[in-house]
């Protein structure tokens, strides 16, 4: 059985909450990645933070990056799914909530992301374009 640890990109990093957008754009440029899961001072999972986010809901809306954090950003119940989970499972995640990053946990920790790359190089055509159509549609 592949599992989302096996299809995932492992060694994802936390962003926490109180960080500042501008500083998550410097990360997101860093580590070469379009999304961070955001921490709470627990190292909990308390939302996702996109570099779409940063441009459409703070720097669009006329706000400066280096006074909004990433927790008055963080919206939502945030999606994941366990390192043990099988692929079948990652894909209901992701479709059913029509999401396109998912972070993996294990043992109560952030392990890695799973993205459309990381599906693209692990499912048959068949999965993809199952997973595509349910995640592009239009909102229900």
């Amino acid at each position: 059985m592949t599992t989302a640890k096996d299809i995932m990109h492992p060694g994802a990093h936390w962003l926490p909450s109180h960080e500042t957008l501008d500083r998550a754009a410097q990360l997101m440029r860093e580590l070469n990645v379009g999304a961070l899961p955001i921490a709470d001072a627990d190292e909990r999972l308390c939302g996702i933070l996109t570099d779409r986010d940063i441009v459409v809901g703070c720097v669009a809306m006329g706000h400066d990056p280096s006074k909004i954090t990433a927790a008055d950003m963080a919206k939502g119940t945030p999606r994941w799914i366990d390192a043990g989970a099988d692929v079948d499972e990652v894909l209901h995640e992701m479709q059913d909530h029509q999401i396109r990053r998912l972070p993996v946990i294990e043992n109560k920790r952030l392990v890695g992301m799973i993205s459309e790359a990381d599906l693209a190089q692990h499912l048959s055509e068949d999965q993809i374009a199952s997973f595509a159509e349910h995640v592009y549609a239009p909102t229900r």
